[in-house]
């Protein structure tokens, strides 16, 4: 498989614009269109849907972008990995959420970098699943995510547990005797999709069937400085608001009559390697 037709084809997913892919990459729109229909017709289904106004994924295509971007990355990586044999430096390749990496990856990173520069540290941020599957396919070295990795020919373990919190600005006092469960589909609740554990399914069972959140963000660490301005309350981690509630910027509101479950965050490597060794 041409790995020109499956950048043109991640490119053209991205922007959905023939004209800017095209000019993205530094070739003609005709280009363009020609290694599209060759790799639908290698794989076999049409990857886009095209109308006059705009272009979107079809089914088959969104399923493929996953594939196709592994397959790049792959290419990539075994082209550095080879060039980087003539370098001292060892490559370290860290996949981390971003709530870990706020939370606790960051100043570890400015430490170890301060203290030893004998490593090619290369950092992924993206969601636990996309980390786990890129550990998996040799893409990274050392992941940390909100999900265990529980297969052979891995290590994991867990990294830390931290409370989940339902924290607000300080402005609202009148939350500081606590929330009753019945009550909370009357808030101004920003929800954050956590893809941690069951952590997200524990928050929409919170609120009635089809409930339509006034705010919706799939990073948790994005909706600190709406919580600031005093705009609604929100499920957090403790790990990442500490620094808030220490300073009282943001107060936790206390669970009357149900609770929380904790959250677990994992560290995971291939077995044969040291995961201290590392950090």
């Amino acid at each position: 498989m041409d790995t020109q037709n499956l950048r043109t084809f991640l490119t053209l997913a991205n922007v959905k614009n023939f004209t800017q892919t095209a000019s993205l990459l530094y070739i003609a729109q005709s280009t363009v269109t020609n290694r599209i229909a060759e790799l639908e017709k290698e794989v076999g289904k049409q990857l886009f849907i095209r109308n006059k106004k705009n272009i979107s994924l079809t089914r088959e295509g969104i399923l493929f972008q996953d594939y196709a971007k592994r397959i790049v990355d792959l290419e990539e990586m075994s082209i550095r990995e080879m060039h980087s044999q003539a370098f001292s430096r060892a490559s370290l390749r860290l996949g981390t959420t971003n709530t870990i990496y706020e939370c606790y990856l960051a100043p570890v990173l400015t430490q170890m970098m301060k203290e030893n520069t004998d490593y090619a540290v290369n950092v992924t941020i993206s969601h636990s699943v996309t980390l786990l599957q890129m550990l998996q396919d040799g893409l990274l070295d050392l992941t940390f995510t909100y999900q265990p990795l529980l297969r052979s020919g891995f290590c994991c373990r867990k990294l830390r547990t931290d409370e989940l919190l339902l924290v607000t600005s300080r402005k609202h006092i009148h939350y500081q005797k606590g929330i009753h469960k019945e009550e909370l589909a009357e808030l101004n609740y920003l929800f954050c999709n956590f893809a941690l554990q069951d952590v997200g399914q524990f928050i929409r069972e919170l609120f009635p069937p089809f409930y339509q959140f006034p705010f919706e963000i799939d990073n948790s660490t994005k909706l600190i400085s709406y919580l600031l301005e005093g705009i609604g309350c929100s499920f957090l981690p403790s790990g990442l608001v500490k620094p808030y509630l220490e300073e009282k910027s943001l107060i936790a509101i206390p669970l009357l009559n149900f609770e929380a479950p904790r959250i677990n965050s994992y560290q995971c490597w291939p077995e044969g390697r040291d995961a201290a060794f590392y950090l």
